[in-house]
């Protein structure tokens, strides 16, 4: 782009310079000529006085000596013969007296080197004397030949000007250019993170805004099927909670201890794909409106697969709030995973035995559900709800509570960990029922968590396990 530039305006200039010089040329040429038989003119003028008295070839020949210009003999007069008296021919002769006689105006013949420039003059009613000056071929062309040079200069120095002006401007459209191949090139060899200066002309400058915007959503787009991995590969713990469950159960023998090598190898596989993956983004795209589930169906649906593990491993399990339905603006298998996530980590990281229990409050604007237990706690609940971080925890990948976080802040809820009346953890699931954004559900958070504090504890301490 940038010699296509060059080469075009080379052309484009070279053009105009050619149209413009070679006429001007010509004009300073015409117009060299022109004062040069001007001056041959004014010059054959001078002797009309002269002539118009005398016809004395003593005063005739001083009045030559006075005309007289330049190197040599440039001016000669001639006057003929008539009423008995001689010719009278005075200077350098040029031209034969045959072409002399009978001019009748001003008239330019040309000579060895140069033109010489006939001036009639009437003298009497019968004679007509001409004057001849000579000009020489040089006088002619004077300054014709500089004139030329300095237009061929200006000519060349536009010529110059303009390929250097259009080789900046071809810099400054090609850079962007190669700027947006560059970071192209980049972001095919895998470095997500490559933009381009959103700079230089209006077309790239749109170039490098639409390149940078499908940067973003391909490292977007990237992230998100990495957070997928992530969380589908922790779905399956769930599966493989039960199998460990079970095969603890079998007792003795080589088939069990096979089965719970092969058991806790397929833990570690899937906890290998979930700390591969985790590193993405997360973003969980909210339900569309009319979306939804009845939470009160996928709790008790859930509550009846744990329900079992726990009477195999003596915990006693509390459900309440779920006798009617609770519609919320969560996909059913989002609320499944999320649940799956909370019950499946305390079956992990608590003692056989300890209690756990789900609540579910509905609300005229929000829905809450808390998962509790009686087990030893988190430590340091902040970390545990970063996304990747196990918070000191064995055989944890650091997703569970971030799954579910996502979902409660894609409805404009939260998530909170405490200390629940079984003595253990609580996790508060906030569910937003009006569907306001993260922003604005917490300018309100002050009051309504006020609220739902004091609301949440007095449904908890309102019902004990059996």
């Amino acid at each position: 782009m940038r010699w296509a530039l060059v080469k075009v305006c080379l052309a484009v200039t070279t053009m105009v310079v050619v149209a413009f010089a070679i006429p001007l040329g010509l004009v300073i040429k015409e117009m060299a000529r022109d004062r040069a038989f001007s001056n041959a003119e004014r010059t054959a003028t001078a002797f009309v006085p002269t002539l118009s008295i005398t016809t004395d070839r003593d005063q005739l020949a001083r009045a030559l000596a006075s005309a007289q210009t330049g190197d040599g003999d440039r001016v000669s007069v001639y006057v003929p013969a008539g009423d008995g008296s001689p010719a009278i021919r005075l200077g350098e002769q040029r031209l034969a007296e045959d072409r002399l006689t009978g001019v009748q105006r001003a008239t330019v013949h040309d000579v060895p080197g140069g033109s010489v420039w006939l001036q009639p003059i009437a003298v009497s009613a019968v004679k007509t004397a001409v004057v001849e000056v000579y000009v020489p071929e040089d006088e002619v062309t004077n300054g014709v030949t500089t004139a030329w040079v300095v237009l061929a200069g200006v000519g060349i120095a536009l010529i110059i000007g303009s390929v250097a002006v259009a080789d900046r401007l071809g810099v400054r459209m090609v850079q962007p250019a190669q700027r947006l191949v560059g970071a192209a090139h980049d972001l095919g060899e895998g470095k997500l993170g490559a933009r381009v200066p959103e700079d230089g002309p209006t077309e790239l400058r749109l170039a490098a805004v639409a390149f940078n915007s499908m940067a973003d959503q391909v490292v977007q787009l990237l992230a998100n099927e990495r957070e997928l991995a992530a969380d589908l590969s922790h779905r399956l713990r769930t599966p493989l909670t039960v199998l460990r469950l079970n095969a603890a159960s079998l007792g003795a023998g080589p088939a069990a201890d096979q089965t719970r090598v092969a058991v806790e190898q397929l833990e570690r596989e899937v906890d290998t794909i979930i700390r591969t993956a985790r590193d993405a983004k997360p973003q969980t795209a909210a339900a569309g409106p009319g979306a939804g589930c009845d939470a009160a169906e996928v709790i008790r649906e859930r509550m009846d697969f744990w329900s079992a593990l726990a009477e195999d491993e003596g915990r006693k399990v509390r459900v309440a709030g779920v006798e009617r339905p609770v519609r919320i603006p969560v996909a059913r298998g989002e609320l499944a995973a999320a649940l799956d996530a909370l019950l499946g980590n305390v079956f992990r990281h608590t003692p056989e035995g300890t209690a756990f229990a789900v609540d579910v409050h509905s609300g005229e604007d929000a829905v809450i559900v808390l998962v509790s237990d009686a087990g030893p706690g988190i430590v340091d609940p902040a970390a545990a709800m970063a996304r990747g971080s196990a918070d000191g925890r064995v055989g944890s990948t650091g997703l569970g509570l971030d799954i579910v976080r996502r979902l409660a802040e894609s409805t404009g809820g939260d998530v909170t960990i405490g200390s629940s009346v079984l003595g253990g953890t609580e996790v508060r699931i906030w569910v937003q029922l009006d569907r306001r954004g993260p922003a604005e559900s917490r300018r309100g958070r002050g009051h309504r968590g006020r609220e739902r504090k004091g609301l949440v504890s007095t449904f908890n301490r309102s019902r004990s396990l059996p």
